[in-house]
């Protein structure tokens, strides 16, 4: 279980006893305030200086937690002695001037966020990187309503199982959206517009699930706020609801309460980013993440219902850029990602990470025009290995019907008519994708996916380009000892190579692999096992 180290600071101007934190984790100080306020979110704003052992300082927002309690978390990055002090407005709240200080201690335990750090963006801007330089593979799984609406012992053995299948990132909605108008016990986390008040009871809750998730050695991925444009109550859209500066107050608390955890946040999910919407975000990010905005700085996103890069691109607040390949089949779609704008965006200026964090949900129905099939483990991994090897890679999600929605018994999910009728949640999370995604991972981390960059080139005679769907997607490393090539159908094909080495297939279904062959120089035809979609490994003779 992860420990939260406190320390209690009453209205008194005098020095708090230091208590020990591990560095990475996570320092909280609780104040109490004699005074009171109509809205103490929105009547007091309560910052925390805190200085590291080398004399930096770091200033974060604090956020009030219900009553005269007033709270302030931070995550130590050097060991040592930190100290800190509080300053408030209005002053006669009685938390200015609060005083505190902490030791720092080297970490003893294997959770990975804490050995390593926490996540950011590499020096090449391509993929993800700990703290101390360790590269980062994102595997998420997508748990829309899991925060919301899991009981605790639900959470834990699902978090506990996803983490044994290699997965990395947990995304989750932080509040009430368009599939959950409130958390298991009817509780929001806002009411009101322009005078919103936070729940306290509400955040305390979602305290515990954000935790659990760093728990478990997994980075949370937080929505902020669901924008889809939908004919939903906008009261279940709140970045369609709220104006920009609700937004910019709520996302405010946001920050404060889970800035200190291990957290990649998506500010704003499923929005159409066009026009004055863009602009409306691009306010709010500015103001919550840009320069000199406090907090701990970790890394942003946004979830588009459609490809948005070049509306964000210039922004230098956002880290990486996420997109969706979403749930359809036709050739269209299939175009979008194998041979699409995310094998050129990675090439622009300012480059990012490029992440498919909504590609096909396994068990859900296909929505292409006409279709009624569902989509199936293949079409899970088939997007999957298009979305690592068309751009460098840096991870993928994956996502099932009765997962997302954390259905309790076979049902559609609220306000998506058209997915089809998911399993419970706790048959979901068996569907042969998620073990399969596994494999992935282990492909991918059994060499320097981080050096691996797209490699159209070596394909002769493209058959995606007659039919989107025999796309081969093919990456190799920047030092041109391996490559790897995704074949979705199994059919003879060329590759073409500049010197000779070893090939061996890897099956995506098993996590299999063949024995080693060799192949010469120049061109070579290569014939898969059978006619399912394979992997093909190649070393080099270099």
């Amino acid at each position: 279980m992860i420990r939260i180290f406190t320390a209690f600071l009453f209205a008194i101007p005098v020095l708090c006893a230091a208590v020990d934190v591990p560095q990475w984790h996570r320092f909280e100080a609780t104040f109490e305030s004699p005074a009171s306020y109509q809205n103490p979110m929105r009547d007091v704003e309560l910052h925390v200086e805190f200085t590291s052992p080398s004399g930096k300082k770091t200033t974060v927002p604090g956020f009030w937690d219900g009553a005269a309690t007033w709270k302030v978390r931070f995550s130590p990055d050097e060991t040592g002695q930190w100290r800190y002090l509080t300053t408030s407005s209005p002053a006669g709240a009685g938390l200015h001037n609060r005083r505190g200080e902490f030791i720092c201690t080297p970490y003893q335990g294997d959770n990975p966020l804490y050995v390593n750090g926490p996540v950011g963006i590499s020096e090449n801007r391509h993929h993800f990187v700990h703290a101390n330089g360790t590269p980062f593979f994102w595997l998420g799984e997508t748990a829309w309503n899991g925060a919301l609406l899991a009981r605790p012992g639900d959470w834990n053995s699902f978090l506990r199982e996803r983490r044994e299948k290699g997965f990395t990132v947990m995304q989750f909605v932080l509040m009430q959206w368009r599939s959950a108008a409130g958390n298991a016990d009817g509780r929001v986390g806002f009411t009101g517009q322009e005078d919103i008040i936070v729940d306290p009871v509400f955040w305390q809750r979602m305290d515990d699930y954000v935790d659990a998730v760093n728990e478990h050695g997994m980075v949370a991925s937080p929505v902020m706020f669901w924008s889809n444009p939908s004919k939903t109550s906008s009261y279940l859209n709140p970045g369609v609801f709220l104006p920009a500066k609700d937004l910019i107050q709520l996302g405010k608390y946001i920050i404060a309460r889970y800035g200190a955890h291990q957290v990649m946040w998506t500010l704003s999910g499923d929005a159409v980013y066009e026009g004055e919407v863009t602009e409306k975000w691009k306010r709010v990010g500015r103001t919550l993440f840009g320069a000199g905005a406090p907090g701990q700085r970790r890394p942003v996103t946004m979830h588009p219902t459609h490809w948005c890069a070049g509306q964000f691109r210039d922004e230098p607040w956002l880290d990486f850029n996420s997109y969706q390949s979403g749930h359809r089949g036709e050739d269209e779609r299939l175009r979008f990602l194998a041979g699409g704008p995310v094998g050129e965006e990675w090439k622009i200026e300012p480059v990012h990470p490029q992440l498919n964090m909504e590609p096909n949900y396994e068990d859900h129905i296909d929505q292409s025009p006409g279709a009624t099939s569902l989509l199936t483990d293949y079409h899970v991994r088939r997007a999957a290995y298009w979305s690592l090897l068309v751009t460098p890679p840096a991870g993928v999600s994956y996502g099932a019907n009765g997962i997302w929605p954390w259905l309790p018994t076979p049902a559609e999910a609220m306000t998506h008519p058209g997915t089809g009728a998911g399993l419970p949640w706790y048959e979901a999370m068996h569907l042969p994708g998620s073990i399969q995604m596994k494999y992935m991972k282990e492909l991918m981390t059994g060499l320097e996916w981080w050096n691996l960059r797209p490699a159209p080139g070596d394909v002769v005679d493209q058959p995606g380009d007659a039919d989107p769907a025999l796309y081969i997607t093919v990456a190799g490393a920047t030092d041109g000892s391996v490559s790897l090539a995704y074949i979705p159908v199994g059919d003879v094909f060329r590759l073409r190579a500049g010197s000779g080495g070893k090939y061996r297939w890897f099956d995506p279904r098993r996590g299999k692999w063949s024995e080693p062959a060799s192949f010469q120089r120049g061109t070579t035809a290569f014939t898969p096992p059978d006619d399912r979609d394979w992997v093909l490994w190649r070393s080099f003779d270099n």
